[in-house]
């Protein structure tokens, strides 16, 4: 996901652009995992990572809605931890779509630090969903004229967003360094969160 939200995302946009039969996947572990943890425009708000010692401070970059912004271009999150059929039905879709397709698979990584550990990766993608960090959905522009191409898989979140946080060290550890900022940080989080499902929720309503 550093490369396609950030350093390589002139080439995914023009690929996806040029409206050929091409599936792309991308792994989001919201960092730059496969060279040391750097930040990148994937990275969440209060985050930290390499040279985003004491917590981002930006907003996540919206891959997804970008890629939807062209209009023929299939868009869809998953997370197969929490949704395995939404992830079966989104990928099986993605690739009988005739032209580009994006699908955006939330990762957790060994650099978020899981308590518990990798093993509780299926989980933590789970806890994820419900408490509204991450977001299923798919964009099928093949559905336009027959009904609204965008379908909300995710529920209205039930869980504690902030405990979500508190069970990743690259969250629970502002708490400890930076206990100043990190209430304001956790509470910019959150409200992101809101923001990005409730823009959801308006394309899902519509038509």
């Amino acid at each position: 996901d550093g490369w396609a939200y950030d350093i390589g995302y002139g080439g995914l946009d023009h690929v996806l652009a040029s409206n050929e039969d091409v599936n792309v996947l991308v792994f989001d572990t919201e960092i730059y995992s496969n060279t040391g943890g750097q930040s990148s425009k994937s990275t969440p708000t209060s985050a930290i990572a390499k040279f985003a010692a004491a917590g981002k401070r930006t907003k996540k970059k919206d891959l997804g809605m970008m890629a939807m912004s062209y209009g023929y271009v299939y868009v869809a999150q998953i997370a197969i931890g929490a949704d395995k059929n939404q992830a079966i039905k989104a990928i099986s879709e993605a690739e009988s779509y005739n032209g580009p397709s994006l699908i955006i698979a939330y990762s957790p990584c060994i650099n978020h630090g899981i308590k518990g550990g990798m093993t509780n990766s299926p989980y933590e993608q789970k806890k994820a969903v419900d408490c509204g960090y991450w977001n299923l959905y798919r964009y099928n522009p093949s559905l336009k004229g027959e009904k609204n191409p965008f379908t909300l898989d995710s529920k209205e979140p039930t869980e504690s967003f902030r405990d979500f946080l508190m069970g990743q060290v690259r969250y629970s550890a502002i708490a400890k360094q930076f206990p100043d900022v990190a209430e304001e940080l956790f509470n910019l989080a959150e409200e992101y969160s809101k923001e990005r499902y409730e823009n959801y929720k308006r394309l899902a309503n519509q038509g």
